[in-house]
């Protein structure tokens, strides 16, 4: 199965455009083109300058000394990293011919092992693994700090795979032929150096490659441009072009789609987050597009083209509306036939979470109010039929895909929820579940309860939140609540288990929250589109609405509410501080975008325009600037105390962000806390060590300053 880059949460892009004002001279002067006069913190943007790594080093130092002294902080983190350390948790697999391979970490494999079993040994309670590479090995062998970032094994052989490792958890990678018999790296084989791209298979002596062949050759977002087919034997500027975009463009890729009896190539070029382009690739070497909406996301499988709209579209007068999930033959579609069958429609409270297709059928994931339902797909006799997938869970988080799509209608289902562990099934469609593993409590959820509540935005729009509390919860005011959300780029945040959550924060009496704000997917591409751009502080007047939902159900009060968000939450959180301070007295803001009047030259940030806009665009600045939480901090108002955390090896979002807002907070006189993790990317840790070290400062921070108070 092959599915448009489109679906690669977090990639996105935009082309940089001119301001005209202010001018210097006869030049017009973009508005990112600050001098160190206008921002004094510029310095901090050298990712690792000896200089700047000082500064990380004294203001960790500062951190770690105030929390590594108190007996709480360090019992918590032991508590954490057992809970990540764990032979209780489940072992996720992915099958590849006769086995079913996982990549796991515990106290003894710091940085991992890849593993294998049968399906036979998997289903036992202790299944008996044979290890395919061990990551802690590798990098003690190279001195180097690898982290694991997925191999990609080749059909129908299953003896050859591509690896990919990345140096401290960045987005960019290498890539490595490896010998599955062997279980070692294949000598003089494909091979691809640092960078961001990735490495992919046609056949055994044939390779698609996208990645930085020199300069010139990457988009301005940093991602490849070019994409090649490299064959066995030659070298990799002997590669053959396949397909060359502009540097506008946001990201390059080909693809091999290797199901039996259906096997085609494919190149994508992505436009900007939510654009792209699909060609279907000849033998040839003539490109052929496939001519559905660049905003809708494309999906071929085996006989079938499967889009899912972001926008309407029109077809032969009749009118599909956004967020509808289409199918065609992909033969007839490419030979201009328009006979398009809608497998989905949304409705007001509803919208298509994922599907996945199996031999026969397709499964059909849908939120209903943020809930998940399950429904399979079967065509029969020209038409397609919709039931409900028999003995799915009714309540929780549920998600649901193929275990070997090409081969057989066997299902992968997951249940999970705020208190209810982890519970892994395997099904047959037609045949009843079975429970193959379920993850042991791992903190005592006696007397907790989830509801879900709606509170009115500004506008109206009722948005809908979770809340995890005691059943005999008193409404006085007094109650330690954490507020979290993410609100953008389509993601939606759906109940599930976390160990951390129960353990550091709903086990010492707190009461969690998580805000499902707009800019999120929740309610499909309208309730994302509803926050783009000049819309974006509607995502932030959604979760106001939530806190003082909160605040006025007297479920809390503002000196015991703390916020948390990270990434694109982390803008979300800069926000609250800055718009809403008197609703909040802490707040955990990681790995953060903070300064929107640079956020484009940063890294990856040029690739996000479609999402928050162009800064040097006209007119675009006027409401960026409203949402740039580094232009709205003032020396002379009271914000909440704020941890700020970040990696330096965080190639996606640079660290810059949170650098930079902490000196600013810091010289200001505010009560600011910072943590810069030297390894981790964007996920901000590398290991289990290191993410329960980063787990147990936030939930420290948060529980010294809303707890007993």
């Amino acid at each position: 199965m092959l599915r448009s880059l489109c679906f690669l949460w977090f990639y996105f892009s935009g082309a940089t455009l001119c301001l005209v004002a202010p001018v210097i001279g006869d030049e017009p002067r973009k508005v990112s083109d600050v001098t160190e006069q206008e921002d004094p913190n510029l310095w901090l943007e050298d990712v690792s300058g000896e200089k700047q790594l000082a500064w990380v080093k004294e203001h960790n130092s500062v951190t770690q000394s105030h929390f590594e002294g108190q007996q709480s902080f360090n019992e918590l983190n032991e508590d954490l990293l057992r809970i990540l350390n764990s032979d209780e948790r489940i072992p996720f697999v992915s099958k590849a011919g006769n086995y079913y391979y996982n990549f796991w970490r515990d106290r003894q494999h710091e940085r991992g092992i890849w593993r294998r079993t049968t399906l036979t040994e998997y289903r036992k309670e202790h299944p008996d693994w044979e290890i395919v590479l061990d990551l802690d090995a590798l990098a003690k062998e190279e001195n180097e700090n690898w982290v694991w970032d997925g191999a990609k094994i080749l059909r129908p052989t299953y003896d050859l795979a591509l690896i990919g490792l990345s140096r401290g958890g960045a987005d960019a990678s290498v890539t490595r032929e490896f010998d599955m018999n062997t279980k070692s790296f294949v000598e003089g084989g494909f091979a691809r150096a640092e960078a961001k791209g990735d490495l992919g298979w046609i056949d055994r002596d044939t390779v698609f490659v996208y990645t930085d062949f020199g300069s010139g050759t990457l988009t301005s977002s940093g991602y490849p441009r070019i994409a090649k087919l490299w064959r066995r034997g030659t070298t990799l500027e002997q590669a053959e072009v396949v397909y060359e975009g502009t540097p506008e463009d946001m990201y390059i890729a080909a693809f091999h789609d290797d199901s039996p009896g259906f096997e085609r190539n494919f190149i994508s070029r992505t436009l900007a987050f939510y654009s792209d382009e699909l060609y279907l690739r000849k033998d040839s070497g003539e490109l052929v597009k496939v001519d559905a909406p660049n905003s809708a996301n494309k999906s071929v499988f085996h006989q079938h083209l499967l889009l899912e709209l972001r926008e309407p579209w029109t077809v032969d007068d009749k009118t599909f509306s956004a967020g509808s999930l289409l199918v065609s033959n992909f033969e007839d579609f490419m030979h201009g036939q328009r006979q398009l069958t809608v497998l989905f429609e949304p409705t007001e409270n509803s919208s298509l979470a994922s599907y996945s297709p199996t031999q026969d059928f397709i499964l059909l994931n849908v939120l209903e109010d943020v809930k998940n339902r399950i429904y399979v797909l079967k065509h029969q006799e020209g038409q397609w039929r919709r039931e409900p997938l028999m003995g799915a869970p009714a309540i929780g988080t549920v998600s649901v895909s193929a275990v070997d799509a090409d081969h057989s209608n066997a299902f992968w289902l997951t249940s999970s929820g705020y208190l209810t562990p982890t519970t892994l099934f395997y099904g047959e469609i037609g045949d009843n579940l079975q429970q193959l593993k379920q993850l042991t409590p791992q903190f005592d959820a006696t007397g907790l309860k989830v509801s879900q509540q709606f509170a009115t935005s500004q506008d109206g729009t009722r948005v809908p939140y979770f809340m995890v509390a005691s059943a005999d919860l008193k409404y006085d005011g007094s109650n330690p609540t954490l507020l979290y959300g993410y609100g953008g780029f389509e993601i939606s945040l759906t109940p599930g288990y976390s160990a951390s959550v129960g353990r550091a924060w709903l086990s010492q009496g707190g009461v969690y929250v998580v805000a499902n704000i707009r800019g999120g997917g929740e309610y499909g591409p309208r309730w994302h589109q509803a926050a783009l751009k000049a819309n974006r502080l509607r995502a932030y007047e959604d979760f106001a609405a939530v806190a003082q939902d909160l605040i006025g159900r007297q479920v809390t009060s503002p000196q015991h509410l703390g916020i948390q968000g990270g990434s694109n939450g982390g803008l979300l959180v800069g926000n609250m501080i800055a718009l809403y301070p008197s609703l909040f007295s802490a707040a955990v803001c990681q790995v953060p975008l903070l300064d929107m009047r640079r956020y484009h030259l940063l890294l990856a940030g040029a690739s996000w325009m479609a999402e928050y806009g162009d800064p040097d665009s006209p007119g675009e600045w006027e409401f960026i600037k409203t949402y740039s939480p580094y232009q709205n901090i003032r020396k002379d108002t009271r914000y909440p105390a704020v941890l700020f955390t970040t990696s330096t090896r965080d190639d996606r979002v640079h660290p810059g962000h949170a650098r930079k807002m902490m000196a600013l907070m810091e010289a200001q006189g505010h009560d600011v806390s910072y943590y810069e993790n030297i390894e981790g990317g964007h996920g901000g840790a590398a290991n289990n060590k290191q993410r329960a070290y980063m787990q147990a400062l936030a939930y420290s921070f948060l529980r010294e300053r809303l707890f007993h108070r």
